[in-house]
């Protein structure tokens, strides 16, 4: 009697564990939610080391979002835009670019800003004695000045700009050496394949391998202005405008000092007396 009273009490024991295995096999799991929010941000080559150190402070304050930056020539990154790639927010380095898709509708509304505004200068090596002026690179003894490619690069169209004003574009035309972006114009200065190039201050603010010779009058060429906006193709167009009113604060403004750009202060509201 004891054997089965032993064996029923065994049996209920396994029915009962079995039963309880079954049911937790098939309880609906709890959703995860997803607290992380990617933005894809196009940017000028010019921002790559100021928006960098940017987004270091972005994520103190907000590390549920995670920034992905694609950067380029903004004529390129324009066109990539306009074609359907994914992107969340433009900064250009100029209103040419920016304002063509916003004729074409492809910016939010009321998100466009300007972030910064840049100076161009004429750099060559450091160990350079050269070139010392814009009429210097006449000089039969300079071979090679690289500027962006003016069709898609802005700080290229800067460049032309100035050349033409200066009458030396027809002069040192057959000595112009092309590049996709303002970044690689750097690098062939600073590796000595050209003799002089026209970048942006804040490009040159960033190595030690080239000098300023010349800082370009502001006269000669359109305005510098980097503007700003979220796009309508964003799928996270909260985040997004988030992100851009970031940019815009004073310690983001503070980080676009540090590397050469010309930000404005923000405006301090007059104390009542």
């Amino acid at each position: 009697m004891k054997r089965r009273q032993l064996f029923a009490f065994i049996s209920i024991a396994v029915a009962s564990l079995l039963l309880a295995i079954g049911l937790r096999l098939f309880e609906p799991s709890p959703v995860i939610a997803q607290s992380n929010t990617n933005l894809l941000v196009s940017a000028a080559a010019s921002l790559k080391d100021a928006l960098g150190e940017i987004n270091t402070l972005y994520q103190q304050s907000k590390p549920g979002v995670n920034i992905s930056y694609n950067f380029g020539a903004s004529g390129a990154l324009q066109q990539q835009i306009e074609q359907g790639a994914p992107a969340d927010v433009f900064i250009s380095a100029a209103k040419k670019q920016m304002d063509a898709l916003e004729q074409k509708g492809l910016l939010v509304p009321g998100t466009l800003a300007n972030l910064a505004n840049n100076r161009l200068v004429l750099v060559v090596p450091s160990n350079s004695t050269g070139v010392t002026s814009f009429n210097t690179l006449a000089d039969p003894k300079v071979k090679k000045i690289a500027i962006g490619e003016p069709r898609s690069v802005p700080a290229g169209q800067y460049a032309e700009q100035v050349l033409q004003k200066l009458n030396l574009y027809d002069k040192i035309k057959s000595k112009l050496v092309l590049a996709n972006n303002v970044r690689q114009v750097l690098a062939s200065v600073e590796s000595g394949n050209a003799d002089a190039g026209l970048v942006y201050a804040s490009d040159a603010k960033i190595s030690d391998k080239v000098k300023v010779a010349v800082v370009v009058d502001d006269k000669y060429h359109s305005p510098i202005v980097y503007p700003m906006a979220v796009l309508k193709s964003s799928k996270n167009v909260n985040a997004a405008k988030e992100f851009v009113q970031f940019l815009s604060s004073d310690p983001a403004k503070t980080v676009l000092n540090k590397y050469g750009f010309i930000v404005q202060a923000s405006k301090v509201p007059a104390t009542s007396r």
